[in-house]
Formats: C-alpha cells, sequence, structure tokens
C-alpha cells in the first residue's frame, strides 16, 4: 500500500473509490479526471487513479484526450474492477417494499430487467455515491450503489448483483509521473496520429 497522498475521481463511495483503496488509505477526492491529473503533475499526490475504459461502454475519451493533450503523465499500473450493482436502503426491507429507487444513468440502464421485474420506479441523481447519500439522509426510498457506499454511509444491503451484465468490468490506471521499472511482464499504452487520413493507414503503420 502507498502511504503518500494518493488522488482518486471522487466523491467518495463510487467505483473509482473502490479501486484507489486498493492502493492507499491516504485518499483525497477530487471533483474531475483533469483535476486528479494536476494533483500528480504538481506533485500534491504521489499517483492518481481515474478509469480509462469499460467493457460495456468502452474508452474514457476525457481520460486518453487528458494524456495525450495535456498532461506529462505515465501510466504505472492497472486496477479491474468488476461493476457490481446493489440494492441500499437506510433500514431493513425487502425488495417488494422498495417503490422508488436514486442512482446514476448508467447503473439505472445496467439495472433496468430488475427493476422492472419488481415495479421499481427509476430516479436519476449524479452519481451512485450520490444517490446512496441521499437515502442516508432522507430514510426513505432505496438507491443502486457500491458496498464501499453501504459501509460509508451505513445502508443496508437489500440485494446484492441486480445487475444484468455479470461480465461488466472498468479498467483504472495509476497515474505518476515517472515509470515503472522494467520487469520483462510489462503491458504498454501507446498513442499515436496518421499524417493523412486514408484507408489502409493503420495497417501500414502496424505493418
Amino acid at each position: 500500500m502507498i502511504k503518500d497522498k494518493v488522488a482518486f475521481l471522487g466523491p467518495q463511495g463510487t467505483f473509482s473509490h473502490e479501486a484507489a483503496s486498493l492502493v492507499s488509505d491516504n485518499l483525497i477526492s477530487y471533483c474531475s479526471i483533469q483535476q486528479v491529473m494536476g494533483a500528480v503533475e504538481s506533485g500534491e499526490c504521489v499517483c492518481g487513479i481515474v478509469p480509462i475504459e469499460n467493457s460495456i461502454e468502452g474508452p474514457v475519451s476525457l481520460t486518453l484526450d487528458s494524456l495525450i493533450h495535456n498532461f506529462d503523465l505515465k501510466i504505472k499500473n492497472e486496477i479491474v474492477i468488476p461493476i457490481n450493482h446493489n440494492l441500499l436502503a437506510a433500514k431493513e426491507m425487502t425488495v417488494d417494499e422498495v417503490e422508488n429507487v436514486y442512482s446514476h444513468s448508467q447503473a439505472l440502464g445496467q439495472c433496468q430487467p430488475y427493476l422492472e421485474r419488481h415495479g421499481i420506479t427509476a430516479h436519476y441523481t449524479l452519481s451512485t455515491a450520490a444517490a446512496a447519500k441521499r437515502v442516508a439522509e432522507t430514510g426513505e426510498d432505496a438507491a443502486i450503489g457500491t458496498l464501499k457506499a453501504a459501509e460509508l454511509y451505513g445502508l443496508k444491503v437489500i440485494d446484492t448483483n441486480i445487475q444484468e451484465n455479470f461480465n461488466n468490468e472498468t479498467r483504472f490506471v495509476v497515474l505518476d509521473n515517472e515509470d515503472s521499472p522494467i520487469t520483462g511482464n510489462d503491458k504498454t499504452s501507446i498513442s499515436f496520429s496518421l499524417f493523412e487520413d486514408k484507408p489502409g493507414g493503420l495497417f501500414e503503420l502496424l505493418g
């Protein structure tokens, strides 16, 4: 575990927080991917954790664009987190007692068949963590969120793994100003552009 300050994309209770918790206990939450990278580049934090790819949604364009165009940072490691959604509430209840659920739009979409089967009405929030916080503060309804959020906000876990796709995972990268030593068992990320946009250009480059 890293003892120095580590930056991650907040808020607390998200999958980013789960990934960062595997790296360090000394975590600093930031509101945007660019702020995480800026904290690393300035030396405010020793490294930063940001999402780079989801197995269903695809690449995180903001992370890739920022690394290519705005920050001279190195990918030092990667963390793969399975995306498992859980039904959380402030009090013990059964699934059939839940009428309204709050969460991020992606989480709600990935759990839509489950919600429809149980007749639960979905409501959008900015993040899964924001949904968990709302339920904890009001004591009403339910949220779809992480087990980390349940622990953080003192919520009861009503049901687990309610997503439709069980092969959903997100890859996070650990960013640093310094590269890792070569081990012979390394994974390398490369970005490049072509001088001319033409058919077969990528084949020529890779060939």
